[in-house]
């Protein structure tokens, strides 16, 4: 009522009008005065998205990043040492690759969280930053395993990173490359594992949250490597990761050996049926996203999804690397790079993911 009467007696329209032109743009364009006429001015639109550069990050693979609502991109990836949890954070996706890098956790010398220091991811949950990662005991390094990290700072670059512990689930079995999301209000966690008695290196699971460190209810395998393409040099399904558009849940995963053969899967789930049914999820027969010799992009996949600086356009974000051929065991190879490019949609509303995009900066530039 009191704003009504604030605005009884009005500016003239025109100049009105222009002054929601500046505060909406930044600046008054030249506008012919027209005594007593108002003037129509253009909204302000966001900005295009710049061309992206690729490869985003050397050397990082398995990336995350996270588009939070302070106006950031934080980006953390595994260091191919598998030592160190690293963040950098940037107002634009390209200026990622050039952002300073700072250490925010270290392996243990000895016991758990001592090796193999695995695809973290940088999440934000009921006011606190979470990092979920695998790794192992210094002395057991294939024994991985989930664990996470919290931080009660608004920045997380600063404050203390405790540490929260494992995530328990159904095996003391190899498990890693957790995600989570919501859905409906509620939270869910999902992963790869090993399940025993299965003939495979890991699956992919689903399961409810209790809290950010802890699952609660069932816990469901949505896929297993069962088609040639998931099963070549290992038999894997890993690398889980949620995007929903059009009235549907799509669940990326890699499968196969880290080398040239890895590649993308893709899970569908209609946002109205049961996640934790196992029915509910359709699996694509063939891969979604591989390498390509013309862009000469090999092995891409262990991705995730954010969104370009004007909030519309989706963003695929992923690793690979330049070169097929690979001297002894792919995870010594540290040239997995973080990469990024436009994710398209069909006219059916699925995902179109394209082929990995060429370099668009030469080694060494």
């Amino acid at each position: 009522m009191s704003r009504d009467r604030d605005h009884a007696l009005p500016e003239p329209p025109s100049r009105r009008l222009l002054l929601k032109g500046a505060a909406a743009a930044g600046a008054l364009a030249a506008v012919p005065a027209v005594p007593g006429v108002a003037q129509a001015v253009t909204p302000a639109r966001p900005p295009k998205p710049a061309p992206f550069v690729n490869p985003l990050v050397r050397n990082r693979a398995d990336p995350h990043i996270n588009r939070h609502k302070d106006g950031f991109y934080y980006f953390t990836a595994t260091a191919p040492e598998y030592d160190r949890i690293i963040l950098r954070r940037s107002r634009t996706l390209n200026g990622l690759g050039t952002a300073d890098e700072s250490v925010i956790w270290r392996a243990h010398p000895t016991g758990n969280m001592g090796a193999h220091i695995w695809a973290p991811e940088l999440h934000r949950i009921g006011g606190k930053w979470y990092i979920y990662f695998a790794s192992a005991p210094a002395e057991d390094v294939w024994a991985i395993r989930i664990w996470v990290l919290e931080n009660a700072h608004p920045n997380p670059f600063k404050g203390t990173w405790v540490e929260k512990g494992q995530v328990k689930t159904a095996w003391e079995t190899f498990s890693l490359d957790a995600t989570t999301f919501t859905h409906r209000g509620k939270r869910y966690l999902a992963w790869a594992q090993h399940e025993p008695g299965m003939d495979n290196n890991t699956g992919i699971f689903l399961s409810e949250m209790a809290n950010p460190w802890t699952l609660k209810g069932p816990q469901v395998r949505l896929s297993t490597p069962e088609y040639d393409w998931e099963r070549i040099g290992f038999k894997v399904n890993e690398g889980p990761y949620v995007i929903k558009r059009n009235g549907r849940l799509f669940m990326t995963y890699s499968a196969s050996a880290t080398d040239f053969n890895y590649c993308m899967g893709l899970l569908t789930a209609d946002a109205d049926s049961h996640l934790l049914d196992p029915i509910s999820w359709t699996k694509s027969p063939t891969p979604v996203f591989t390498s390509n010799d013309t862009t000469k992009q090999y092995g891409p996949g262990h991705n995730c999804f954010t969104v370009a600086e004007d909030g519309r356009t989706d963003v695929l974000v992923y690793h690979a690397r330049q070169y097929k051929e690979i001297n002894g065991d792919p995870l010594n190879d540290p040239n997995r790079h973080t990469r990024i490019q436009k994710l398209g949609w069909k006219p059916d509303g699925t995902p179109d993911f394209g082929i990995p995009v060429a370099d668009t900066v030469k080694a060494g530039d």
